[in-house]
């Protein structure tokens, strides 16, 4: 980078927070995708810590005008490669812009800067005891503005949806430097078309968002956790339909391969007490009252007992229902070491039982496996493709990805239900979307971004 460029970032930021050194970039270049198949980064590139709008504002303009590029790192948290720099860049951490700026209570929505996490957010709200955030992907560390632009989802999604369910309004920061102030605490504004929309989800391509306008919602005070074992997965699959149908939401339903329950659970040091059956759900309940509750367990218990489940077991205690949320979180610990690559594909929520299938039948055969962990009552499958066994990359990878991508699109599904398309995506993104679609998606980012400095080689090639 020349040094006259260096010299105007430290005068914008001050110079502690412009490095340059690839000692101190290093940690900044990467998120959690892993080696093994994750974009390389540039390792010129450099790190700029902003502390304001305006800070962000003249960071762009001077990277517009220079034809610098600019990746936005927030908590990288992401799967997906997006806050990789793969050309010499700016990388702009958001760290410093975690500033919570009024708990609204009236209008029930809190005014956040990019760099809050969701630890913070959950924290703050925890101070009235009333309050609640339920947008949940899975790692408090991630940041707010990194959650919007990637519109997170998780497990919570199904009753909650994703992230640009809960956003009123943002600021950005356009390519050019100009501020934009979108959407705000309104529950109706229909004037124009809704520019924020089109940043949600956009990966940092189009804008820099600063700060967020957020609902937040009363707290829900009762909650159980239930795990309800089956002996085949067709049983289990149809228990969800039923409970969904029934008119019962839970916070979330979780489904993985039996195995990944157990061994992940051994890898922590607990027990899995489900021993019976090769197909076991884990059903998270909250609820405003302890009867609301009462009446969801038992409805649910008597749904998971018509389609042939072994007896239930429940979690009441805080302690206990850590315990189990804990094994559902930590499998991919458990299992990274053995997976060369992984997916988030997502069908329609009827589809769930034939799309896994398919995919169990055709790894077979190739003689592998494939470990399936999924959001099962939103449709969100998670499963992956294998190392062999001296630990290289199979010869039939890319073949055996194409196909399971031909499954899910025969069920009408989409190649990512929410780690989005980053920069391993992008080639895959080409196979779902029609040139004509992918063409008004260039054009936006044209017009959002005429010099192609934002995130370059991300979501489009």
């Amino acid at each position: 980078m020349k040094e006259n460029i260096i010299k105007a970032l430290k005068t914008i930021v001050g110079s502690d927070y412009v490095l340059t050194n690839k000692d101190q970039t290093a940690s900044y270049l990467y998120d959690e995708v892993e080696e093994a198949y994750r974009p390389k980064a540039n390792i010129d590139s450099i790190v700029i810590k902003p502390k304001n709008t305006q800070d962000v504002s003249q960071i762009m303009k001077l990277a517009n005008e220079n034809k610098i590029p600019v990746v936005i790192r927030g908590g990288a948290t992401g799967l997906c490669g997006g806050c990789t720099p793969v050309e010499e860049s700016f990388v702009l951490s958001m760290e410093r812009m975690n500033g919570i700026l009024e708990i609204d209570r009236k209008n029930m929505v809190a005014v956040l800067e990019a760099g809050v996490t969701l630890m913070d957010l959950l924290e703050e709200l925890e101070k009235s005891n009333d309050l609640s955030f339920p947008v949940h992907p899975g790692d408090e560390g991630a940041q707010m503005g990194g959650m919007a632009v990637t519109n997170a989802g998780g497990a919570r999604a199904v009753r909650h949806g994703v992230m640009r369910k809960h956003i009123m309004g943002v600021e950005a920061v356009l390519p050019n430097g100009e501020i934009l102030e979108l959407g705000g605490k309104l529950v109706k504004n229909n004037a124009g078309y809704n520019l924020m929309q089109l940043l949600l989800g956009s990966e940092g391509t189009l804008a820099v968002i600063t700060k967020i306008v957020l609902k937040i919602y009363p707290k829900d005070f009762y909650s159980a956790t239930i795990v309800a074992p089956f002996e085949n997965f067709e049983d289990a699959c149809q228990a969800v339909m039923d409970i969904l149908k029934n008119g019962n939401l839970p916070l979330a339903v979780e489904y993985m391969d039996k195995h990944l329950f157990v061994g992940t659970a051994e890898m922590l040091g607990l027990e899995w007490q489900a021993k019976k059956g090769n197909a076991d759900l884990l059903i998270i309940l909250s609820e405003k009252n302890e009867r609301q509750l009462y009446e969801a367990c038992k409805e649910i218990n008597e749904i998971c007992e018509k389609n042939h489940s072994y007896e239930t077991l429940y979690a009441g205690k805080a302690k206990e229902q850590q315990e189990l949320l804990l094994i559902r979180s930590q499998h991919y610990e458990y299992i990274k070491e053995t997976i060369c690559d992984s997916f988030d594909m997502a069908v329609p929520v009827s589809e769930v039982p034939a799309f896994i299938k398919d995919l169990k039948m055709l790894v077979r055969e190739y003689d592998t496996n494939t470990n399936v962990i999924a959001h099962i009552a939103d449709g969100n499958v998670h499963n992956d493709i294998l190392y062999l066994e001296d630990g290289t990359v199979p010869s039939y990878a890319s073949e055996l990805k194409q196909k399971m991508y031909d499954i899910c699109f025969s069920y009408g599904g989409t190649i990512t239900g929410e780690h989005g398309i980053g920069k391993i995506r992008t080639k895959d993104l080409t196979l779902q979307k029609s040139p004509v679609e992918l063409e008004l998606m260039q054009g936006i980012k044209k017009v959002f971004d005429p010099n192609n400095i934002m995130n370059p080689k991300t979501v489009l090639m």
